[in-house]
């Protein structure tokens, strides 16, 4: 069960999320961007989906892990070879998952 401190915390991030997002797509909605302004933005989720994914890659325990042994640097670095050559979203999901839990269970 959820305390009132901790709902009222949940309900104060929602409240800055909303705050800090809602102007932005308030203006976007009214003016139309210009062309490279557009192009630019496509390259928005690859660059978040880097940021997330490459620190926990490479550094599993919390300190730089570049070696053989770890299975989140082997399987995402297969699962990104998976995706380039088949473009198969659910085969590079299943292989990657497949190959970090092997893996992880034979070191």
């Amino acid at each position: 069960m959820m305390t009132a401190q901790e709902a009222l915390l949940v309900a104060g991030m929602a409240a800055v999320t909303f705050l800090v997002r809602w102007p932005v797509l308030a203006l976007v909605s009214r003016v139309s961007l210009p062309r490279p302004v557009l192009d630019g933005m496509k390259f928005i989720p690859p660059a978040v989906l880097t940021a997330i994914i490459v620190p926990a890659m490479l550094m599993p325990a919390g300190s730089l892990e570049v070696s053989i042994t770890n299975a989140y640097l082997v399987a995402g670095v297969a699962s990104g070879v998976i995706a380039f050559r088949t473009r198969n979203l659910l085969l590079t999901i299943v292989l990657g998952m497949a190959l970090f839990l092997l893996w992880r269970w034979f070191w």
